[in-house]
């Protein structure tokens, strides 16, 4: 018999935009970084995901939370992205990812990683559209405390 993984055991219909601790394993804890309501029909294009995926992996990996970042990256759902860091103090976490997104709205010059050698789909990358989305998150986590829980019964 196969398992559910921990990830389909949340019921989406009742999640809304925000951040979320997915799971704990050992010292690692994997955050659910909701950008968008599930299944409410407004996703993440791919242009947008890939862009925002491109600044936020690399302010998270040269802020405070830095070294114990081991992977931030898109659901395939187009609804977020999933941040594992090793350690994990929520409050510290919260603060790093605002201030990647900080730093992300207010970034001048180039886009990181948007070179061929850099990034398989180099083509596919566009700053604006990174800083909207980040900006969108941001007011999104500034709206309101973040309890990282899911809300709701298991499925």
């Amino acid at each position: 018999m196969v398992e559910k993984i921990a990830s389909f055991t949340v019921d989406h219909d009742l999640l809304v935009e925000g951040i979320y601790v997915s799971r704990i394993d050992g010292d690692v804890t994997t955050y659910d970084l909701r950008t968008r309501i599930p299944n409410g029909g407004d996703y993440m294009d791919n242009l947008t995901m890939h862009s925002a995926e491109h600044m936020l992996a690399t302010y998270l990996r040269s802020g405070e939370i830095g070294s114990d970042v081991i992977y931030f990256g898109p659901m395939g759902c187009q609804t977020g992205f999933y941040l594992l860091v090793r350690d994990a103090d929520n409050g510290r976490v919260l603060a790093a990812l605002k201030t990647a997104l900080i730093n992300t709205v207010n970034h001048s010059g180039e886009m990181f990683g948007a070179v061929r050698r850099e990034c398989g789909n180099y083509k596919n990358l566009d700053l604006d559209a990174a800083k909207r989305e980040c900006k969108r998150y941001l007011d999104i986590l500034n709206s309101r405390e973040q309890d990282f829980t899911y809300k709701g019964d298991k499925v």
